[in-house]
């Protein structure tokens, strides 16, 4: 159903500019207000790994993500008919090393309740072929799946603005608000929601990452030793990240990146000699719950909450951006019951 409605998006991290880019396509008009810029937090850092949570012990979450994970192709490919930036989409699959029998054994047992929790739309496959950008497995086996993509986060953002802009839609440093209003301001609003609430709903958690100069395109992004490395489509690679709770400087990288990169050099050795091209260190909204908050917010008329993507911000984004849609513009409920803000939880 199209709409005329007037909509505000406060934030333009991937879940603001998604839920934008949805609403726009809506014909809502629609005016992201982002005094910082696109991609300003988490959502401009450089690692980008779209990856699916294990197939076994299904719930609402992970169907969520499974859908949004699928839905992602389109929805970037939608992007970029839209611009000339590429967002770096790449649907090239996960590869994880086996260390162990045990580890071989539950794989074998994953990749059949994949087929039917998947629903034949992708694989969790055992593999001893894993190609050329590979670690080196133990066993000599590997898991590969193929919902797994990943995107470079900066140029996506970069790609989805420019996008939402030549569809109409303003992003605007400041302004005021018209229409139903959606927070979707990522560590800051959870602090702002633990104020109002008077507890903690959530906070930001620190991530460092790193960019190598390893051209590795077309590759599958590797999971190995708890890093994500991810071979861009631009030529490079990113590595990362740290999950810190505690820090003094959100923004600053230090020793604990070091490590990063020197365990990411050790286990894949096509990474020891390419040098690094940057370094990034930033906060990334961690709901209390683990899952994103969604939905309308308690005792404010006409305001909407949007947060906590954390490390799945972007594999969310597509099917957070339709369900926030759904509410904002057409009324129609579709959140799943674990994303529901409770303000007495």
């Amino acid at each position: 159903m199209a709409s005329t409605q007037d909509v505000t998006i406060l934030g333009a991290g991937i879940i603001g500019l998604s839920i934008a880019w949805a609403c726009r396509a809506r014909d809502a008009t629609v005016t992201v207000i982002e005094p910082c810029g696109p991609g300003a937090g988490a959502s401009g850092g450089l690692v980008g790994a779209l990856a699916p949570h294990v197939p076994e012990a299904w719930n609402e979450k992970k169907a969520f993500q499974l859908d949004s994970l699928l839905a992602a192709r389109g929805f970037w490919a939608d992007v970029a008919e839209a611009t000339p930036c590429d967002p770096g989409y790449t649907a090239t699959g996960r590869l994880q090393p086996l260390a162990e029998d045990a580890a071989v054994r539950l794989a074998h047992a994953r990749s059949v309740t994949a087929r039917d929790l998947w629903q034949g739309r992708a694989e969790w496959i055992v593999t001893d072929a894993p190609g050329p950008f590979a670690p080196r497995a133990p066993t000599g086996l590997y898991v590969r799946d193929t919902l797994s993509a990943h995107l470079h986060p900066r140029r996506a953002v970069t790609a989805l603005a420019d996008a939402l802009r030549r569809r109409g839609a303003a992003i605007e440093a400041e302004g005021q608000p018209r229409g139903p209003v959606i927070h979707a301001t990522g560590a800051a609003g959870l602090d702002l929601l633990s104020e109002s609430f008077g507890r903690p709903v959530g906070q930001g958690i620190k991530g460092q990452a790193a960019l190598l100069g390893h051209d590795a395109r077309g590759a599958a992004q590797v999971f190995v030793d708890g890093l994500h490395i991810v071979p861009h489509a631009d030529g490079t690679t990113a590595i990362g990240s740290t999950t810190e709770r505690a820090f003094d400087a959100p923004t600053t990288t230090d020793a604990q990146l070091d490590e990063v990169i020197a365990r990411a050099r050790a286990a894949l050795p096509a990474l020891a000699d390419a040098p690094v091209l940057e370094r990034w260190a930033g906060l990334r909204p961690r709901a209390r719950s683990r899952a994103p908050i969604l939905g309308a917010w308690p005792g404010r008329e006409g305001h909407f909450i949007a947060n906590g993507g954390f490390k799945i911000g972007f594999g969310m984004a597509p099917g957070i951006a339709d369900v926030m849609a759904d509410l904002v513009l057409e009324g129609r409920d579709r959140i799943p019951a674990p994303f529901r803000f409770d303000p007495g939880g």
